[in-house]
């Protein structure tokens, strides 16, 4: 299977064909951007089929039916079904010839190049009682980009499409010209390749082949935080009154730190929704509704500096942090600073506030910040993917170190010459802070860098604050019953969260529930 992703965008940048190739591929556009009847009930459908041993042998991930759903419901398509098959022909065929039947797009991806698991093509073909053949067009921009005349050759295997084929040329968004290399219909089946960022940009190029004008979706959601057996009553009343006209989903979420189940509402009439939507909220137990945040980071400048506006408590510790990282700023260039993060509640918020300083003043910023994790022995798995979920969520680059703290910055020197300042998630009320300064250097016989300390003032309950009010998401260890992690070694469930359920059950409260700050550290040995 074809998986050189140079080879294939370097394909769909050969040079202009001829005037009669590109007439050709011309004639073949107009047919296929003729409408295709919609299903009976005059929706208009579209089939997946994921082709791939590697897919179903688990050594891929799978993203592009994801995307596909996404965009296609973007457009008015309904997706009905997505399959995976493996790369053989009849098995490909068969499914390509069920899915044509039944809806009116089928849309494939992956078993285009020049192997011999690459035989998708063939399928389409033997789908529909074609033959493959040599297409001009085809032939010359394989010949114009590998070099390669002989028609037996791997290379020319991209040039031989089933006889029937159409040629659509979708249009690059970034440049507004013609895809060089185009996408490959039979009948209502589009053979898209497989490789994620090729078939993105071939589907953003070709979305037109797909819009339904009479359609469009209409979607809500609903956090709760409860158990779905509380309200599984008042769901399948909502279901039995508007199953006509909307769907309703409820979905459990075991890591959310805010919500214990989503409730989505869809449909294709905006009012039969919105009266939808008004019965549940109106008959849902009341208090178990969270107005929840799904994409805090994006908007962290905008709700970060908004708070510490307010004049509030706590958009007073805001504004004080939010200073002392502007002037960090203004200090240093940001290749020159870091962040200390090792998952902790503290740096999650420091993370958060320092990440909204440099959205607000870099807005069209792209690189990664730079991040320093001291990785302790035997660290808690649960904290260990909070970490890698957080650096993709901030766009962070982590320098991992081991050891103490002082070697941990011995060793940032030495990988990192150029850092001169790392910003701590430090409180005065944390072992050897209390004489600490916003800017303070570390010791003499220490790694020379200057310590940024934003959270100096803060409170474990401004932390939680913070966190909570802008709906951060945080480690899941905190709500088990943890308020200062550190590793598994050294690290218990705090007994002040400790209580005893209905049933007898030893139960613990999460960590913003403790009531007495200074039992914060009891949870460590």
């Amino acid at each position: 299977m074809l998986r050189t992703l140079g080879v294939c965008r370097s394909i769909l940048c050969v040079r202009r064909q001829t005037g009669r190739l590109r007439a050709m591929a011309a004639q073949s556009n107009d047919v296929s951007s003729s409408p295709v009847a919609s299903s009976s009930d005059g929706s208009v459908t579209a089939g997946i089929i994921i082709i791939g041993d590697e897919i179903l042998k688990g050594y891929t991930h799978d993203t592009n039916s994801f995307f596909m759903c996404k965009k296609l419901r973007s457009l008015g398509v309904k997706v009905a079904k997505i399959s995976v098959v493996p790369d053989e022909v009849d098995a490909i065929a068969a499914e390509i010839l069920s899915f044509s039947r039944k809806f009116t797009y089928v849309l494939t991806s992956g078993g285009i190049g020049p192997t011999h698991d690459d035989v998708t093509f063939e399928a389409v073909a033997q789908a529909f009682g074609d033959k493959v053949f040599p297409h001009p067009v085809m032939v010359d921009l394989v010949t114009k980009f590998f070099a390669k005349t002989d028609a037996e050759s791997p290379e020319m295997k991209l040039a031989r499409i089933p006889e029937s084929s159409l040629l659509n040329y979708g249009i690059d968004k970034k440049t507004g010209l013609s895809f060089r290399y185009p996408l490959i219909s039979v009948r209502n089946v589009y053979v898209f390749p497989g490789i994620p960022s090729l078939m993105e940009r071939a589907f953003e190029g070709l979305g037109h082949l797909f819009h339904n004008e009479q359609t469009r979706f209409y979607s809500r959601e609903i956090y709760v935080d409860t158990d779905e057996t509380r309200i599984a009553p008042i769901l399948n009343r909502a279901h039995g009154l508007f199953k006509r006209h909307m769907s309703l989903g409820s979905y459990p979420d075991w890591v959310s730190n805010y919500f214990r189940v989503k409730l989505t509402l869809d449909s294709e009439s905006e009012s039969h929704l919105e009266e939808a939507y008004a019965f549940l909220m109106e008959n849902l137990p009341q208090g178990i509704v969270v107005p929840f945040v799904t994409d805090p980071v994006s908007r962290a400048a905008t709700d970060v500096y908004t708070l510490a506006k307010s004049g509030s408590p706590l958009g007073q510790k805001v504004a004080a942090a939010v200073q002392t990282i502007e002037e960090a700023l203004d200090r240093y260039p940001l290749w020159k600073l870091c962040i200390g993060f090792n998952g902790g509640k503290d740096c999650t918020a420091l993370l958060h506030l320092f990440h909204a300083a440099v959205q607000r003043r870099y807005p069209e910023r792209t690189a990664k910040l730079q991040a320093l994790n001291i990785r302790t022995v035997s660290p808690f798995p649960e904290m260990e993917q909070f970490i890698g979920v957080t650096a993709e969520r901030y766009n962070l680059h982590i320098c991992e170190v081991h050891g103490n703290i002082k070697q941990a910055l011995a060793d940032l020197k030495l990988q990192h010459s150029e850092l001169e300042a790392v910003l701590m998630g430090t409180r005065r009320t944390d072992p050897y802070s209390c004489t600490l300064t916003p800017f303070h250097m570390t010791d003499p016989d220490w790694p020379p860098y200057m310590r940024v300390n934003p959270l100096l003032d803060w409170t474990y309950r401004d932390i939680w604050n913070f966190l909570r009010t802008l709906y951060l998401p945080y480690c899941i260890l905190y709500d088990k019953g943890y308020t200062s992690l550190g590793s598994m070694n050294n690290t218990q469930k705090n007994p002040a969260l400790r209580y005893t359920d209905a049933w007898g059950r030893e139960c613990y409260r999460p960590a913003y529930k403790l009531e007495n700050e200074e039992d914060e550290r009891t949870s460590r040995l």
